[in-house]
Protein backbone atom coordinates (compact mmCIF):
# COMPACT_ATOMS: atom_id res chain seq x y z
CA UNK A 1 0.00 0.00 0.00
CA UNK A 2 1.21 3.68 -0.15
CA UNK A 3 -0.73 4.89 2.14
CA UNK A 4 -3.27 4.16 5.33
CA UNK A 5 -5.95 6.33 2.49
CA UNK A 6 -5.29 4.20 -0.68
CA UNK A 7 -7.98 3.93 -2.23
CA UNK A 8 -9.67 6.60 -0.98
CA UNK A 9 -11.12 9.47 -4.09
CA UNK A 10 -11.60 12.82 -2.97
CA UNK A 11 -13.05 15.43 -5.18
CA UNK A 12 -11.21 18.96 -4.26
CA UNK A 13 -13.17 21.85 -4.99
CA UNK A 14 -10.98 24.06 -2.54
CA UNK A 15 -8.41 26.45 -3.26
CA UNK A 16 -6.00 28.99 -1.92
CA UNK A 17 -4.33 27.40 1.44
CA UNK A 18 -6.66 26.13 3.82
CA UNK A 19 -8.44 23.18 1.99
CA UNK A 20 -5.14 21.92 -0.61
CA UNK A 21 -3.59 21.60 3.13
CA UNK A 22 -5.98 19.24 4.48
CA UNK A 23 -6.65 17.70 0.95
CA UNK A 24 -2.54 17.42 0.38
CA UNK A 25 -2.02 15.35 3.89
CA UNK A 26 -5.07 12.93 2.38
CA UNK A 27 -2.98 12.62 -1.05
CA UNK A 28 0.21 12.23 0.93
CA UNK A 29 -1.58 9.27 3.17
CA UNK A 30 -2.44 7.49 -0.22
CA UNK A 31 -6.00 9.01 -1.43
CA UNK A 32 -6.58 9.80 -4.72
CA UNK A 33 -6.95 13.69 -4.89
CA UNK A 34 -8.90 15.13 -8.28
CA UNK A 35 -8.13 18.86 -7.76
CA UNK A 36 -11.12 20.68 -9.12
CA UNK A 37 -10.16 24.19 -10.42
CA UNK A 38 -11.67 26.67 -12.40
CA UNK A 39 -10.72 27.89 -16.22
CA UNK A 40 -8.33 30.20 -14.19
CA UNK A 41 -7.36 28.00 -11.67
CA UNK A 42 -6.35 28.34 -8.28
CA UNK A 43 -5.27 31.86 -6.88
CA UNK A 44 -2.14 30.19 -5.63
CA UNK A 45 -1.30 29.04 -9.19
CA UNK A 46 -0.17 32.93 -9.58
CA UNK A 47 1.14 33.90 -5.99
CA UNK A 48 4.69 33.96 -4.79
CA UNK A 49 8.03 33.32 -7.13
CA UNK A 50 7.40 30.93 -10.33
CA UNK A 51 9.78 29.70 -12.98
CA UNK A 52 6.47 29.00 -15.52
CA UNK A 53 2.70 30.59 -15.52
CA UNK A 54 0.25 29.03 -13.17
CA UNK A 55 2.92 27.39 -10.84
CA UNK A 56 3.65 29.68 -8.01
CA UNK A 57 5.71 28.78 -5.33
CA UNK A 58 2.78 28.93 -3.12
CA UNK A 59 0.68 26.33 -5.71
CA UNK A 60 4.17 24.17 -5.38
CA UNK A 61 4.03 23.32 -1.61
CA UNK A 62 0.25 22.59 -1.11
CA UNK A 63 -0.29 20.65 -4.15
CA UNK A 64 1.45 17.49 -4.40
CA UNK A 65 0.00 13.80 -4.70
CA UNK A 66 -2.97 15.70 -6.65
CA UNK A 67 -4.23 15.24 -9.97
CA UNK A 68 -6.12 18.79 -11.79
CA UNK A 69 -9.26 18.77 -13.42
CA UNK A 70 -10.44 22.14 -15.01
CA UNK A 71 -14.22 22.50 -14.63
CA UNK A 72 -16.49 25.48 -15.44
CA UNK A 73 -19.37 24.67 -12.99
CA UNK A 74 -21.48 27.40 -14.48
CA UNK A 75 -22.13 25.45 -17.55
CA UNK A 76 -24.53 22.50 -17.44
CA UNK A 77 -22.18 19.37 -19.15
CA UNK A 78 -19.40 20.53 -16.71
CA UNK A 79 -21.74 20.16 -13.67
CA UNK A 80 -23.06 16.76 -15.58
CA UNK A 81 -19.38 15.86 -15.31
CA UNK A 82 -19.08 16.38 -11.73
CA UNK A 83 -22.05 14.53 -11.05
CA UNK A 84 -20.84 11.49 -12.59
CA UNK A 85 -17.44 11.89 -10.54
CA UNK A 86 -19.31 11.95 -7.11
CA UNK A 87 -20.86 8.79 -8.33
CA UNK A 88 -17.89 6.65 -7.55
CA UNK A 89 -16.14 9.75 -4.82
CA UNK A 90 -15.51 8.92 -1.19
CA UNK A 91 -14.83 12.43 -0.17
CA UNK A 92 -16.16 15.93 -1.31
CA UNK A 93 -14.47 18.78 -0.23
CA UNK A 94 -15.30 22.42 -0.89
CA UNK A 95 -14.65 26.25 0.86
CA UNK A 96 -17.23 28.04 -1.13
CA UNK A 97 -19.97 29.60 0.39
CA UNK A 98 -23.44 27.86 1.83
CA UNK A 99 -25.57 29.96 -0.49
CA UNK A 100 -23.32 29.83 -3.57
CA UNK A 101 -22.61 25.98 -3.50
CA UNK A 102 -26.42 25.80 -3.25
CA UNK A 103 -27.21 27.61 -6.07
CA UNK A 104 -24.73 25.35 -7.77
CA UNK A 105 -26.47 22.56 -6.55
CA UNK A 106 -23.94 20.97 -5.12
CA UNK A 107 -25.18 21.37 -1.18
CA UNK A 108 -25.00 18.53 1.19
CA UNK A 109 -28.55 17.22 0.50
CA UNK A 110 -27.67 17.10 -2.95
CA UNK A 111 -24.88 15.59 -3.18
CA UNK A 112 -25.26 13.15 -0.10
CA UNK A 113 -29.19 11.95 -1.76
CA UNK A 114 -26.90 11.06 -5.07
CA UNK A 115 -24.41 9.16 -3.18
CA UNK A 116 -26.01 8.00 0.54
CA UNK A 117 -21.77 7.00 1.20
CA UNK A 118 -19.66 9.84 0.49
CA UNK A 119 -18.63 12.30 3.18
CA UNK A 120 -19.61 15.92 2.38
CA UNK A 121 -16.98 18.69 3.73
CA UNK A 122 -17.69 22.29 3.62
CA UNK A 123 -15.41 24.50 4.85
CA UNK A 124 -17.03 27.71 5.74
CA UNK A 125 -15.22 31.37 7.76
CA UNK A 126 -18.13 30.84 10.37
CA UNK A 127 -21.00 27.50 11.02
CA UNK A 128 -23.62 28.05 8.51
CA UNK A 129 -26.55 28.40 11.04
CA UNK A 130 -25.41 31.63 12.54
CA UNK A 131 -25.66 35.63 11.48
CA UNK A 132 -22.17 35.51 10.01
CA UNK A 133 -23.02 32.09 8.51
CA UNK A 134 -22.67 33.54 4.61
CA UNK A 135 -20.04 35.95 5.41
CA UNK A 136 -16.46 35.58 3.37
CA UNK A 137 -13.78 34.73 5.22
CA UNK A 138 -10.21 34.50 4.87
CA UNK A 139 -7.13 33.98 7.31
CA UNK A 140 -6.65 38.10 8.52
CA UNK A 141 -10.85 37.73 9.27
CA UNK A 142 -10.20 34.58 11.39
CA UNK A 143 -6.98 35.53 13.30
CA UNK A 144 -8.93 38.86 14.26
CA UNK A 145 -12.37 36.77 15.06
CA UNK A 146 -10.75 34.68 17.54
CA UNK A 147 -8.87 36.88 19.48
CA UNK A 148 -5.35 36.05 17.94
CA UNK A 149 -4.54 39.53 16.35
CA UNK A 150 -5.77 40.92 19.92
CA UNK A 151 -3.52 38.57 21.84
CA UNK A 152 -0.54 40.08 20.07
CA UNK A 153 -1.29 43.29 22.03
CA UNK A 154 0.55 42.09 24.73
CA UNK A 155 3.80 41.63 23.18
CA UNK A 156 3.75 44.75 20.44
CA UNK A 157 1.53 47.37 21.58
CA UNK A 158 -1.50 47.04 19.35
CA UNK A 159 -3.64 44.78 17.87
CA UNK A 160 -1.68 42.37 14.71
CA UNK A 161 -2.21 39.65 12.76
CA UNK A 162 0.57 36.66 13.31
CA UNK A 163 3.56 36.49 10.38
CA UNK A 164 1.84 33.63 8.61
CA UNK A 165 -1.38 31.79 7.71
CA UNK A 166 -2.15 30.38 11.54
CA UNK A 167 -5.89 30.21 11.29
CA UNK A 168 -5.73 28.35 7.53
CA UNK A 169 -3.14 26.10 8.51
CA UNK A 170 -4.35 25.06 11.66
CA UNK A 171 -7.84 24.89 10.48
CA UNK A 172 -6.31 22.48 7.36
CA UNK A 173 -4.95 20.39 9.65
CA UNK A 174 -8.52 19.91 11.87
CA UNK A 175 -10.21 19.61 8.14
CA UNK A 176 -8.13 16.43 7.55
CA UNK A 177 -8.76 15.07 10.64
CA UNK A 178 -12.38 15.89 10.49
CA UNK A 179 -13.00 14.09 7.15
CA UNK A 180 -10.55 11.01 8.16
CA UNK A 181 -12.90 10.60 11.46
CA UNK A 182 -16.31 10.86 9.20
CA UNK A 183 -14.44 7.98 6.63
CA UNK A 184 -13.90 5.88 9.87
CA UNK A 185 -17.30 6.10 10.66
CA UNK A 186 -18.53 5.21 6.99
CA UNK A 187 -16.73 2.10 6.63
CA UNK A 188 -18.59 0.74 10.43
CA UNK A 189 -21.79 1.96 8.95
CA UNK A 190 -21.85 2.04 5.82
CA UNK A 191 -23.05 5.97 5.31
CA UNK A 192 -21.58 8.79 4.34
CA UNK A 193 -22.24 12.46 6.20
CA UNK A 194 -21.62 15.88 5.85
CA UNK A 195 -19.11 17.37 7.92
CA UNK A 196 -18.89 21.67 8.57
CA UNK A 197 -15.56 23.16 9.30
CA UNK A 198 -16.10 26.91 10.60
CA UNK A 199 -13.20 28.73 10.57
CA UNK A 200 -13.85 31.13 13.40
CA UNK A 201 -15.32 28.29 15.66
CA UNK A 202 -12.61 26.03 15.24
CA UNK A 203 -9.77 28.92 15.62
CA UNK A 204 -11.86 30.29 19.02
CA UNK A 205 -11.60 26.76 19.97
CA UNK A 206 -7.93 26.77 19.42
CA UNK A 207 -7.38 29.79 20.83
CA UNK A 208 -9.35 28.73 24.47
CA UNK A 209 -7.53 25.83 24.93
CA UNK A 210 -4.62 27.62 27.30
CA UNK A 211 -5.74 31.20 27.16
CA UNK A 212 -9.39 30.22 28.91
CA UNK A 213 -7.06 29.50 32.01
CA UNK A 214 -9.53 30.88 35.37
CA UNK A 215 -12.28 31.94 32.79
CA UNK A 216 -13.34 28.54 32.22
CA UNK A 217 -14.94 28.33 36.15
CA UNK A 218 -18.10 30.04 36.38
CA UNK A 219 -17.88 32.50 37.76
CA UNK A 220 -14.28 33.02 36.67
CA UNK A 221 -11.41 32.55 38.86
CA UNK A 222 -9.15 34.46 37.05
CA UNK A 223 -9.00 36.41 33.95
CA UNK A 224 -8.15 35.09 30.38
CA UNK A 225 -4.83 34.47 29.71
CA UNK A 226 -2.48 31.19 30.51
CA UNK A 227 0.35 33.45 32.13
CA UNK A 228 3.23 31.36 31.39
CA UNK A 229 3.05 31.94 27.86
CA UNK A 230 1.68 35.16 28.32
CA UNK A 231 5.32 36.23 30.18
CA UNK A 232 7.28 38.76 27.92
CA UNK A 233 10.23 36.71 28.82
CA UNK A 234 9.10 33.76 27.17
CA UNK A 235 11.44 33.55 24.37
CA UNK A 236 14.39 32.86 23.04
CA UNK A 237 17.36 34.25 25.27
CA UNK A 238 20.45 35.55 24.20
CA UNK A 239 23.97 33.69 25.52
CA UNK A 240 26.84 35.44 26.63
CA UNK A 241 28.37 35.22 22.92
CA UNK A 242 25.62 37.06 21.28
CA UNK A 243 23.62 33.68 20.29
CA UNK A 244 20.35 32.49 20.95
CA UNK A 245 18.49 29.30 22.82
CA UNK A 246 15.94 28.56 24.15
CA UNK A 247 15.78 26.23 27.33
CA UNK A 248 12.89 25.49 28.83
CA UNK A 249 12.73 23.97 32.21
CA UNK A 250 9.30 22.64 33.15
CA UNK A 251 9.19 20.19 35.98
CA UNK A 252 10.56 20.75 39.38
CA UNK A 253 13.60 18.27 38.54
CA UNK A 254 14.45 20.24 35.52
CA UNK A 255 14.88 23.68 37.39
CA UNK A 256 16.82 22.37 40.06
CA UNK A 257 19.21 20.82 37.49
CA UNK A 258 19.04 24.43 35.70
CA UNK A 259 19.94 26.83 38.93
CA UNK A 260 22.37 24.19 40.27
CA UNK A 261 24.46 24.28 36.78
CA UNK A 262 24.94 28.09 37.30
CA UNK A 263 25.58 27.77 41.38
CA UNK A 264 21.95 29.32 42.16
CA UNK A 265 20.38 27.03 44.42
CA UNK A 266 18.58 29.53 46.58
CA UNK A 267 16.31 29.86 44.00
CA UNK A 268 14.79 27.12 44.76
CA UNK A 269 13.68 28.40 48.04
CA UNK A 270 11.74 31.06 46.47
CA UNK A 271 8.25 31.22 47.41
CA UNK A 272 7.66 32.27 43.68
CA UNK A 273 9.14 29.29 42.05
CA UNK A 274 8.91 26.51 44.71
CA UNK A 275 6.34 24.51 42.37
CA UNK A 276 4.75 24.22 39.36
CA UNK A 277 1.79 26.39 39.99
CA UNK A 278 4.52 29.01 42.01
CA UNK A 279 5.94 29.20 38.93
CA UNK A 280 2.96 29.68 36.77
CA UNK A 281 1.44 32.41 38.37
CA UNK A 282 5.12 34.22 38.38
CA UNK A 283 6.22 33.21 34.93
CA UNK A 284 7.59 36.86 33.77
CA UNK A 285 9.88 36.74 37.24
CA UNK A 286 11.05 33.20 36.41
CA UNK A 287 11.92 33.92 32.81
CA UNK A 288 13.35 36.86 33.41
CA UNK A 289 15.34 35.06 36.18
CA UNK A 290 16.22 32.53 33.03
CA UNK A 291 17.41 34.98 30.80
CA UNK A 292 19.97 36.22 33.49
CA UNK A 293 21.15 33.14 33.48
CA UNK A 294 21.44 32.23 30.41
CA UNK A 295 23.54 35.68 29.48
CA UNK A 296 26.43 34.11 31.90
CA UNK A 297 27.06 31.12 29.12
CA UNK A 298 28.20 30.81 25.67
CA UNK A 299 26.21 29.01 23.59
CA UNK A 300 27.83 25.65 23.10
CA UNK A 301 28.51 25.85 26.65
CA UNK A 302 24.66 25.74 27.27
CA UNK A 303 24.07 23.02 24.43
CA UNK A 304 26.67 20.68 26.08
CA UNK A 305 25.35 21.60 29.82
CA UNK A 306 21.75 21.27 28.23
CA UNK A 307 22.34 17.44 27.01
CA UNK A 308 24.15 16.56 30.17
CA UNK A 309 21.38 17.60 32.29
CA UNK A 310 18.80 16.61 30.11
CA UNK A 311 17.56 19.65 29.67
CA UNK A 312 14.77 20.78 26.86
CA UNK A 313 16.36 22.58 24.67
CA UNK A 314 17.00 24.24 20.96
CA UNK A 315 19.29 26.36 19.45
CA UNK A 316 17.46 28.98 17.20
CA UNK A 317 17.07 28.26 13.92
CA UNK A 318 16.23 30.14 10.82
CA UNK A 319 14.30 29.10 8.11
CA UNK A 320 17.89 28.74 6.12
CA UNK A 321 19.16 26.62 8.83
CA UNK A 322 16.84 23.81 8.69
CA UNK A 323 18.10 21.92 6.17
CA UNK A 324 21.27 21.32 8.27
CA UNK A 325 20.04 20.94 10.97
CA UNK A 326 21.48 18.11 12.43
CA UNK A 327 18.82 15.59 13.13
CA UNK A 328 16.57 16.69 10.25
CA UNK A 329 19.53 15.60 7.93
CA UNK A 330 19.50 12.68 9.68
CA UNK A 331 15.66 11.66 9.24
CA UNK A 332 15.75 12.66 5.78
CA UNK A 333 13.32 14.96 6.14
CA UNK A 334 13.94 16.87 3.09
CA UNK A 335 13.55 15.55 -0.24
CA UNK A 336 15.11 16.59 -3.23
CA UNK A 337 12.31 15.75 -6.30
CA UNK A 338 12.52 17.12 -10.24
CA UNK A 339 9.11 18.33 -11.12
CA UNK A 340 8.67 17.67 -15.39
CA UNK A 341 8.10 21.05 -16.03
CA UNK A 342 9.30 23.08 -13.37
CA UNK A 343 12.48 21.49 -12.49
CA UNK A 344 14.72 20.56 -9.31
CA UNK A 345 12.48 20.95 -5.72
CA UNK A 346 12.85 20.64 -2.30
CA UNK A 347 9.82 19.18 -0.26
CA UNK A 348 9.42 18.35 3.57
CA UNK A 349 8.86 15.06 3.91
CA UNK A 350 5.67 13.96 4.83
CA UNK A 351 5.56 14.82 8.75
CA UNK A 352 3.91 11.18 10.41
CA UNK A 353 5.58 7.79 9.97
CA UNK A 354 3.06 4.45 9.61
CA UNK A 355 4.97 1.40 10.11
CA UNK A 356 2.48 -0.66 7.80
CA UNK A 357 1.50 2.13 5.00
CA UNK A 358 3.51 4.94 5.27
CA UNK A 359 2.57 8.01 3.06
CA UNK A 360 4.47 8.80 -0.17
CA UNK A 361 4.79 11.99 -2.56
CA UNK A 362 4.36 9.80 -5.56
CA UNK A 363 3.49 12.88 -7.86
CA UNK A 364 4.34 16.84 -7.94
CA UNK A 365 2.07 19.53 -8.33
CA UNK A 366 -0.41 19.32 -11.52
CA UNK A 367 -0.61 22.15 -14.25
CA UNK A 368 -3.90 23.14 -15.26
CA UNK A 369 -6.22 20.59 -16.26
CA UNK A 370 -3.22 18.56 -16.77
CA UNK A 371 -5.21 15.46 -15.64
CA UNK A 372 -8.69 16.58 -17.46
CA UNK A 373 -9.14 14.03 -19.98
CA UNK A 374 -7.98 11.21 -18.20
CA UNK A 375 -10.20 11.90 -15.04
CA UNK A 376 -13.54 12.13 -17.17
CA UNK A 377 -11.86 8.93 -19.33
CA UNK A 378 -12.01 6.95 -15.85
CA UNK A 379 -15.36 8.52 -14.79
CA UNK A 380 -16.97 6.82 -18.02
CA UNK A 381 -17.78 10.15 -20.21
CA UNK A 382 -17.37 9.40 -23.83
CA UNK A 383 -15.32 11.74 -26.15
CA UNK A 384 -18.46 13.59 -26.84
CA UNK A 385 -19.81 13.89 -23.42
CA UNK A 386 -15.72 14.82 -22.59
CA UNK A 387 -15.49 17.57 -25.20
CA UNK A 388 -18.56 18.91 -24.09
CA UNK A 389 -17.28 19.43 -20.55
CA UNK A 390 -14.09 20.90 -21.09
CA UNK A 391 -15.38 23.95 -23.50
Amino acid sequence: MSGPLEGVKVLDLTSVLLGPYATQIMGDLGADVIKIESPAGDTTRQTGVKRHDNMASFFMITNRNKRSLVLDLKREAAKEALWKLIDTADVFIHAIRPKSIKRLGFGPDEVLARNPRIVYAGVHGFKEDGPYGNRPAYDDIIQSGSGLSALMTEYVGRPMHTPMVTADKTCGLTTAYAIMAALFHRERTGKGQAVEIPMLEVMTSFMLMDHAHGAIFDPPEAPYGYPRVMAKDRRPHETSDGKYITLLAYTDAQWTRLFGAVGREELLQDPRFRDLSARTANAQELYAVAAEIIKLKPLAEWLALAEEAELPHMPVNRFEDLESDPHLAATGFFEKHEHPTEGGMTYPAIPTYYSETPGTIRSLPPNLGEHSAEILREAGLSEAEMAEALK
